[in-house]
């Protein structure tokens, strides 16, 4: 049995006061994870809040599975934050991003079962000098991965795949095609069965237009884009249907009827999971040599250190990640 790894996240956010809450409900299914970050930033959070976590430093991945009952296992990164709740400090770029090489380290190591990310800032690394687009690009980086990884969301009731993701809708149609969509419907397919379990999966795809299109009256990608992609994942043995309306495809019936939805851009895809599961949600990523899974929300600035946050998402994470390396190294 190997332990979850947690990363930092922004300083400034809410990662560290989630984190103190995860392992306050270890008694609940939460899997023995440890956190890369500042044992004195995180004592102190824990001690300004009034909970009793007891926090305590580790030499090694493993030494967290005898830790955990008893106090929160983290690894020191070596550097102390300067940040003060809801006021990021690019400053603390290196720590942060240091965390974040640190799991991947440890995961393709085999020291820890999975990566679990807290969430980052992204304008106050870019003010460091970041000049990744994003988390994900990042970890595709640093695990040598020249294919686009592959974002899914997740919840108890449905996952959907957005096939573009952080762009401006009008870019976002520009850039849409059919490489992007059969590149993402084969990734998602081959998780599904890796990662999740699931025998035979089917795949529903949205349209792009009102009505999926109209058969040219409201638009034609459907016709000259998403179709071939449809027939392109088809000959290749994978159940996609579509284009289907993204009106009527996340109803309770509809989502009865497929594995996984990929949607066209970003709201596409987010709109109906966070209005079915706004706190239990979680981002994964598909397509690295690890599992990596992360709270489907921001740092939270405007609540940050007040702990009012929920933790729910991360805990969802750490579950999540624990049963897909599970179901990963029984299939290798």
């Amino acid at each position: 049995m190997l332990p979850l790894v947690v990363t930092m996240g922004e300083p400034a956010g809410i990662g560290g006061e989630i984190t103190l809450k995860a392992w306050l409900g270890r008694g609940d299914g939460v899997p023995p994870f440890y956190l890369i970050d500042d044992p004195g930033r995180i004592a102190e959070l824990a001690r300004r809040l009034g909970w009793p976590v007891p926090v305590r430093p580790i030499s090694a991945p493993e030494d967290a599975l005898t830790v955990f009952a008893e106090a929160l296992p983290i690894a020191p990164i070596g550097l102390v934050s300067r940040a003060l709740p809801a006021h990021p400090d690019p400053a603390d770029a290196p720590a942060i991003l240091g965390a974040i090489e640190t799991g991947v380290r440890h995961v393709l190591g085999g020291r820890a079962a999975a990566l679990v990310t807290n969430p980052i800032h992204k304008d106050s690394l870019y003010r460091a000098g970041f000049r990744y687009p994003g988390h994900t690009e990042y970890l595709a980086f640093l695990a040598g991965v020249t294919e686009a990884p592959v974002m899914m969301l997740i919840c108890p009731a449905l996952r959907v795949v957005p096939v573009t993701v952080h762009l401006a809708l009008r870019q976002a149609i520009l850039e849409l095609c059919t490489s992007m969509i059969v590149h993402a419907g084969r990734v998602t397919e081959a998780a599904l069965r890796r990662d999740f379990g699931v025998a035979a999966p089917t795949l529903a795809i949205a349209g792009l237009n009102p009505h999926a299109g109209e058969a040219g009256g409201l638009g034609r990608e459907e016709i000259e884009i998403i179709k071939p992609a449809i027939a392109e994942l088809r000959a290749a043995g994978i159940d996609a249907r579509g284009p289907l309306a993204a009106d009527t495809m996340f109803h309770a019936e509809a989502r009865r009827s497929y594995d996984a939805a990929l949607c066209m851009y970003h709201d596409q895809a987010l709109i109906p999971i966070k209005t079915i599961d706004f706190h239990g949600g979680v981002n994964v990523t598909l397509g690295l040599p690890f599992v990596r899974t992360s709270p489907d929300h921001g740092t939270a600035f405007a609540i940050a250190g007040r702990g009012v946050a929920r933790a729910e998402s991360l805990i969802a994470a750490l579950r999540l990640g624990a049963d897909m390396a599970a179901r990963r190294a029984a299939a290798d």
